[in-house]
């Protein structure tokens, strides 16, 4: 029996497969935490917090400025990847000190997308 962890649309789910030789289909599908909402973030040195892109993707929208105050959880960025929309968001409150990227680049896994203050 193999047990793997598949994300849709943001929401992860356990599922279990059982290998018999036969057609045996997924045996149960229970929903999980999610473990892919909010981008990855770092605390550099300076005290700002790095947002970076969980996957390479291409940034389809840059929703904030340098400057703007944005609370936890507010959308940064959308990135799309595999054909899917995903909202960046801000893990923390805080102010916006750089945005990096801009509309229509694409990025790379651990790409440093936006550093808030």
């Amino acid at each position: 029996m193999k047990k793997y962890t598949i994300t849709v649309n943001g929401v992860a789910y356990d599922v279990t497969v059982e290998e018999n030789g036969g057609d045996t289909p997924v045996k149960k599908a229970e929903k999980a935490p999610v473990v892919s909402a909010p981008a990855p973030s770092v605390k550099p040195a300076s005290g700002d917090v790095s947002v970076e892109s969980p996957m390479p993707g291409n940034i389809i929208d840059v929703k904030i400025k340098a400057g703007d105050t944005v609370e936890a959880g507010e959308t940064l960025i959308i990135l799309e990847a595999m054909k899917m929309e995903n909202d960046i968001v801000a893990p923390s409150n805080g102010t916006v000190v750089s945005v990096n990227v801009t509309k229509g680049e694409a990025v790379d896994a651990g790409q440093v997308l936006v550093t808030i203050d």
